[in-house]
C-alpha cells in the first residue's frame, strides 16, 4: 500500500504529500498502459482525497486523472459532493463531474447547487449542469418554477439553460407556454442562443407576453441579434403603458441601429414621461443617427 497508515477510517485516506505524489505516479503509470482497475473503491476513494491536497497542480493533476477515469469514479465523487467536510474537495469533485459529464449526478449537484454552504462548490455544480446538457434540462427549468429557491439559484439555472442552447430546445419549446414568468423569461434567454427561424419566431410572439420580464427579455434579446425583421414590432412598444417595457424596445432599437426607427423613437420622446426613459430614447436616437453618418461616409 502507498499509505503507512492501515487502521480504517477516515485516517487511513490522508496521505502525506510524499505519499500523494506517489499515489499519483502509480495511478499516471497504470493510465498510460491501460492498466487501471476502475473497480478499486479503495485507490478511488484516495485520488478523491488528494483532490484536498494544498498544491493547486496537484488538485488539477487527479482531478484530470478522475475524469479520464470517467463514469466509475461518479459514484465517489457524487458521494464527496454531498458529504465530504472539505469544501476544496467538494469543489474539486465537483469540478471533476463536469469533465465526466454522467447525467447520473444531475440529482447531486442540484442539491449542492440549493443547499452547498460554499459558492464555488454552488458556480462548480452548475457549470457540471450546463456540461451534462440536454438531461440537465428539467431540472434547471424546476428550479426555475418554484418559489422556494433563491434568486440567485433561479440565476445560475438561467446561465445553464443558455449555455446548452440548442441542445434544449424540444424542452425549451414546450415551455415558452409556461404559467410561470421566470421560466419563460429564462426560455427566451435561452432561445436567443439558437439560430433559427422558429427561434426568432419565439422571440417576436414573446414581444407580446404579459409579463415585463418577458418582453424585455425578448426585447434584449432581438436587440443583441440585431434581427431587423423585429423592428416593427419593437417601435410598437415604444408606446407601451409599462416603462420597463418601452425602454428595452428603445435599447433593442438601437442596438440593430436601422434608421426607420428614428422618427418612432423622436415621436415617442415628445409624448414619454419618465426621465430615465427619455433619457434612454435621446441615446437611442443619437446612437443611430451616428450610426447612419458613419455609413454615409463608407
Amino acid at each position: 500500500m502507498l499509505n503507512s497508515k492501515t487502521q480504517s477510517g477516515e485516517d487511513s485516506l490522508n496521505l502525506s504529500q510524499a505519499e500523494t505524489d506517489a499515489l499519483f505516479a502509480v495511478v499516471s503509470e497504470q493510465l498510460g498502459l491501460n492498466t487501471f482497475n476502475p473497480d478499486d473503491q479503495d485507490l478511488l476513494k484516495q485520488m478523491i482525497e488528494s483532490m484536498g491536497d494544498s498544491r493547486g497542480m496537484v488538485r488539477l493533476s487527479f482531478a484530470e486523472a478522475l475524469g479520464k477515469i470517467g463514469k466509475p469514479a461518479a459514484p465517489l465523487l457524487m458521494e464527496a459532493v454531498a458529504n465530504h467536510p472539505n469544501p476544496v474537495v467538494r469543489r474539486a469533485s465537483t469540478k471533476t463531474l463536469t469533465l465526466i459529464a454522467d447525467p447520473i449526478a444531475i440529482p447531486t449537484l442540484v442539491k449542492a447547487l440549493l443547499n452547498d454552504e460554499d459558492t464555488v462548490v454552488k458556480a462548480s455544480s452548475v457549470g457540471a449542469l450546463a456540461k451534462i446538457g440536454k438531461a440537465a434540462v428539467p431540472a434547471l427549468l424546476k428550479i426555475l418554477a418554484s418559489s422556494e429557491y433563491p434568486e440567485s439559484a433561479k440565476g445560475y439555472a438561467v446561465w445553464a439553460l443558455g449555455f446548452i442552447g440548442a441542445e434544449a430546445k424540444e424542452y425549451l419549446y414546450q415551455e415558452i407556454n409556461s404559467d410561470s414568468p421566470e421560466v419563460r423569461a429564462a426560455v427566451v434567454g435561452a432561445i436567443a442562443k439558437i439560430a433559427e427561424e422558429g427561434a426568432f419566431n419565439i422571440l417576436v410572439n414573446a414581444l407580446t407576453d404579459q409579463s415585463a420580464i418577458v418582453r424585455c427579455e425578448a426585447a434584449a434579446a432581438l436587440g443583441s441579434l440585431t434581427y431587423r425583421p423585429a423592428i416593427h414590432n419593437l417601435i410598437e412598444l415604444l408606446d407601451h403603458a409599462d416603462w420597463e417595457t418601452r425602454k428595452a424596445a428603445a435599447l433593442a432599437l438601437m442596438k440593430i441601429g436601422d434608421g426607420a426607427a428614428l422618427e418612432p423613437l423622436q415621436a415617442a420622446l415628445t409624448k414619454e414621461g419618465e426621465a430615465g426613459v427619455q433619457a434612454v430614447f435621446q441615446l437611442a436616437i443619437s446612437q443611430i443617427e451616428r450610426q447612419l453618418e458613419e455609413d454615409a461616409w463608407e
